[in-house]
């Protein structure tokens, strides 16, 4: 837990000078994976864990940054007329400061103090909330007012345009939007989201694989790239398809000969978790905890065998758990290769739950899990 008035201490020490703070939490994805960027549905909670940006306004145009995680800093002016990524931690930091002024938004310079939670590459969204705490510091020592909606438009475009990760909208959202206890369901599309309260008596139990596999990044655009490709070969045959979201199953297995074979699998996954998403919603909110924890499990089955963004390390925590007292559901979350499950387990059953998924993870990899309630 980030304590502020250590923050604010560290912050002073460095810059003899007193902060302000602003924060962004991370997420983890109930259902609705790689369906965000394909104009579907994703079902996101916002977690305690964030990241926490001690900043004060400067003189000039310049950005001083320092990362704790990192013990790094950088330097930056918001004049350079050609800012480049470098494809550094620093990035995330200063992709935004580059979309802000884009967007028409003079800033100020600042010193930076960021202080993050989160745990990296882990699939729970350590960027979005860099990206949001640091759009959230820039705009308030700059005294410029910003709708949530548009923060997490302009974050995504950072991370899109500057880091070049093709992310969807579903991060950054929910780093502006969410709240303590409660699910969003998010049209990605229309940007329309209702709530639902997570149910008494259930908790969320993370289970970190402590691995992240290096083809991450770059399978992660390949995935992009092949849904792409599946509405453009759709499209010429649904003239409606602009989106995978505008395809049903039926229309979907009509045309899949007009589909390169790993296309149609891709399509597959994207089409049916924008379904298992619209059932979910309703179950978490009637209590349905049996309904919600099977299609859970019915997203990791299409994750691992249709869109291929599984990994051995995840779907052993997947198999371990599914057979555990009080375990509703479980699926790999994030971006996959690596990261994390979510898995949605009887309260009074939590404790032995993380007790039996750590021993027999170990047991089975010679790795410790990371566990987070």
């Amino acid at each position: 837990m980030i304590h502020d008035s250590d923050l604010v201490r560290a912050f002073r020490e460095r810059w003899g000078e007193t902060a302000k703070l602003f924060r962004a939490p991370g997420r983890v994805n109930l259902i609705g994976e790689f369906t965000d960027y394909n104009e579907g549905f994703v079902m996101p909670a916002a977690l305690a864990f964030s990241t926490c940006v001690a900043a004060s306004k400067r003189s000039d145009r310049l950005l001083e940054i320092h990362s704790e995680t990192f013990d790094e800093s950088r330097q930056f002016n918001l004049d350079d007329p050609e800012p480049r990524a470098s494809h550094h931690w620093s990035d995330y930091v200063r992709g935004v400061a580059v979309i802000l002024e884009r967007a028409g938004l003079r800033l100020s310079g600042a010193n930076l103090l960021i202080r993050g939670e989160v745990p990296i590459g882990a699939g729970l969204s350590s960027s979005a909330a860099i990206e949001v705490a640091t759009a959230a510091a820039l705009l308030g020592v700059s005294g410029i007012p910003l709708a949530p909606m548009q923060t997490a438009q302009l974050c995504q475009r950072a991370e899109n345009e500057f880091v070049g990760i093709q992310c969807g909208i579903m991060d950054q959202f929910v780093a502006c939007h969410g709240a303590p206890g409660e699910a969003l369901m998010l049209d990605c599309r229309s940007l329309d989201f209702r709530r639902a309260t997570l149910p008494a008596g259930a908790c969320l139990v993370i289970c970190n694989t402590m691995v992240q596999h290096q083809l991450a990044r770059s399978e992660y655009n390949q995935r992009r790239a092949d849904c792409s490709a599946g509405v453009r070969d759709l499209a010429r045959v649904l003239p409606h398809v602009i989106a995978l979201r505008d395809v049903t199953l039926l229309e979907l297995e009509q045309h899949r000969r007009a589909l390169d074979p790993v296309v149609y699998r891709r399509c597959r996954h994207v089409v049916a978790e924008n379904d298992r998403v619209q059932q979910a919603f309703p179950a978490l909110q009637r209590g349905e905890l049996d309904r919600f924890g099977a299609l859970m499990r019915a997203s990791h089955d299409s994750l691992r065998d249709d869109f291929e963004a599984s990994c051995p390390e995840l779907d052993l925590l997947v198999d371990l758990a599914s057979g555990l007292p009080g375990v509703y559901g479980v699926r790999m979350t994030g971006g996959g290769f690596g990261g994390c499950t979510v898995n949605l387990v009887q309260q009074e059953h939590a404790d032995s739950f993380c007790e039996t998924i750590a021993s027999r993870y170990q047991e089975a990899t010679g790795k410790e899990p990371s566990l987070y309630r």
